[in-house]
């Protein structure tokens, strides 16, 4: 058992909060077929960032903001299969709604219908790409999501499923919580994840501790993960 003191929780939000991924591979596979691309590649590549950033790799030379109209306008008209991920209607739920919010590089407009679409409480004030200049990797979205919440990027924990994210919030100088929803565990690790578990299931909210901070323990729910000495709590702060 691992416990972390922090000051708030910035969550990504597909592959963490939502698994959308039915979804994102549908429209991106047709994304690719149309353009003459390998889906699976492009699917790959796609998680994570921003989609306009996808766009802009494959096609260089495109029209970048009518490419990206298309693919938003088929990922808030596809919402098939889009629900919330094992713990996570659970763990926002138990965390007080000023230590916490989503950082993702959807649109706003995609986000509000993806948790909508799972039944997922929205934050008051969260962080989207049309929020920022530089998307993920880069370290702004967490760095902003930090901002709206009043508490300095070295207090904060995120809680990321793809290496672009982890890399923006190891940039951001927070510590990182991997989910192993969609990526393998080492090359979780590899993008510099402090920790890495299953799924928000993993994740509890024991309450604030005496300064006010969060209590969170992680448990490892993977019975084929080999066992690790649980005798005493590791405690991060």
């Amino acid at each position: 058992m691992t416990r972390i003191i922090c000051g708030a929780l910035l969550f990504d939000l597909d592959g963490v909060l939502v698994d959308s991924t039915p979804a994102v591979t549908r429209v991106w596979t047709r994304w690719a077929i149309a353009h003459g691309f390998d889906p699976d590649e492009v699917v790959r590549i796609a998680h994570g960032r921003p989609s306009i950033a996808t766009i802009r790799e494959y096609l260089p030379n495109g029209n970048h903001e009518a490419e990206n109209s298309v693919v938003e306008r088929g990922e808030i008209q596809d919402l098939e299969g889009v629900v919330p991920l094992p713990g996570a209607r659970e763990l926002v739920s138990d965390l007080p709604s000023n230590r916490w919010t989503i950082v993702t590089s959807c649109t706003r407009a995609l986000a509000g219908a993806r948790l909508r679409a799972a039944g997922l409480p929205i934050p008051e004030q969260f962080v989207t790409c049309d929020d920022v200049k530089n998307g993920k990797p880069d370290p702004e979205p967490y760095l902003k999501g930090a901002s709206l919440l009043g508490v300095p990027p070295r207090d904060c924990v995120v809680v990321e499923d793809a290496p672009a994210g982890i890399h923006a919030g190891k940039a951001a100088l927070t510590r990182v919580i991997a989910c192993q929803t969609t990526a393998p565990e080492q090359e979780l690790k590899d993008a510099g994840a402090d920790w890495v578990v299953d799924n928000c299931k993993s994740i509890a909210n024991s309450g604030l501790d005496q300064t006010g901070r969060l209590n969170l323990l992680l448990t490892d729910q993977r019975e084929d993960r080999p066992s690790r000495p649980t005798s005493q709590p590791q405690t991060a702060s």
